[in-house]
């Protein structure tokens, strides 16, 4: 193990701060402590809460959730540059997934929405520790055993709460429809009490660790630090703390989605290959939105509403007074129909989920990514 004294760190280093503190702050590290805060607040109101009122369902999945899904398309279909390098990957990841998906369905509807979840698991995890890792970009001279064990405690911390939720199901919430997780609650629950000790141990070397490196330094990574909070309560209080629909969409949604947002609009507006200015495919509409944060917003918002009414039109039926442009849609029962239907529809998500594992490996010193 390599000694912190053997890496003298600056001692005048600045905070890395991906934009600006007042802009971190409000929209990558925020949306997690305020959520967390409320639910510790309030959330015993919401106990036992199966099902999302109209309001907080269309605040938190139609405009947060299902709107930052599409904010990927800047950063890849819409970015011409990354458009022109990576094509054929842009092409094959929606097909490859729409295959998949309606062979999965074909099989039981529950394979498909259950594989759906844990590549969505997968990404909500892999997002915080890239989030780590642009915090931790400034560190160099931080040793390595430290960098292994801030990995190790994000995902030490996303983790556990998904452990739990498999030893306690079911829980009054999904990911996506009832049943999506396995049903392992009995191994799930032998496990837990072994990991439940490796999470507190964790917690306290990453501690230790920070006093270290403060003792050495004298300085604090406050982004980093505040992104590990976050990240701890929001996961912990949504799934273990508390046992409500409402609660755990909002720290779930919230901590995700807000800061994927806020990450894509930075990459937009943050030159080089990839800025407004050269990426943009086009000009006209698109630079407006590229530009003007309300209209990136908006249209994103326009997007998942458009998506949103198509599953309410031809499937659930649950929210028609809102999406009453989409309410003469034929109601489609047919399991060959819906076998396709249900992963087209699932289409922006999937790949989502999986073109995210690929357009963060930045490639160049343009930030132009490449497979």
């Amino acid at each position: 193990m390599e000694s912190t004294h053997s890496l003298p760190l600056e001692r005048k280093q600045r905070q890395p701060w991906l934009s600006s503190p007042g802009f971190d702050l409000l929209f990558i590290l925020s949306p997690a402590l305020i959520s967390s805060t409320f639910a510790l607040l309030f959330g015993r109101r919401f106990e036992g809460m199966e099902n999302l009122p109209l309001f907080a369902w269309v605040v938190l999945v139609l405009m947060v959730d299902v709107a930052h899904v599409y904010a990927t398309l800047f950063r890849t279909y819409l970015d011409k540059e990354a458009l022109a390098a990576n094509k054929r990957l842009l092409l094959v990841i929606p097909l490859a997934c729409q295959v998949v998906g309606v062979l999965l369905y074909s099989l039981d509807a529950l394979y498909f929405w259950r594989a759906l979840a844990y590549l969505a698991v997968f990404h909500f995890v892999r997002q915080q520790y890239g989030f780590l890792a642009l915090y931790g970009r400034g560190d160099t001279q931080v040793p390595t055993w430290a960098r292994h064990l801030d990995q190790i405690c994000i995902y030490t911390v996303t983790l556990y709460p998904i452990l739990y939720w498999h030893a306690h199901a079911p829980r009054h919430f999904n990911w996506f429809v009832e049943g999506d997780f396995f049903s392992a609650s009995a191994l799930a629950s032998a496990i837990l009490p072994l990991a439940g000790v490796f999470y507190i141990l964790v917690a306290i070397a990453y501690f230790i660790k920070e006093c270290l490196l403060f003792k050495n330094s004298g300085f604090v990574n406050l982004p980093r630090n505040l992104l590990m909070l976050g990240t701890a309560l929001s996961w912990y209080v949504g799934i273990v703390a508390t046992n409500s629909d409402l609660i755990f969409t909002m720290t779930n949604v919230l901590s995700h989605g807000i800061p994927y947002m806020a990450l894509i609009w930075l990459y937009r507006k943050g030159g080089g290959a990839g800025s407004a200015d050269a990426g943009a495919a086009g000009s006209g509409v698109l630079q407006v939105l590229v530009s003007f944060a309300p209209a990136f917003f908006a249209f994103l918002v326009f997007l998942a509403y458009l998506e949103e009414g198509f599953w309410d039109g031809f499937v659930w039926r649950e929210h028609l007074t809102f999406f009453a442009p989409f309410a003469g849609l034929p109601v489609i029962s047919d399991p060959a129909f819906l076998a396709v239907l249900v992963p087209l529809l699932s289409l922006p998500q999937s790949t989502h989920y999986v073109l995210d594992g690929y357009i963060w490996r930045v490639k160049d010193r343009n930030s132009q990514w490449s497979a």
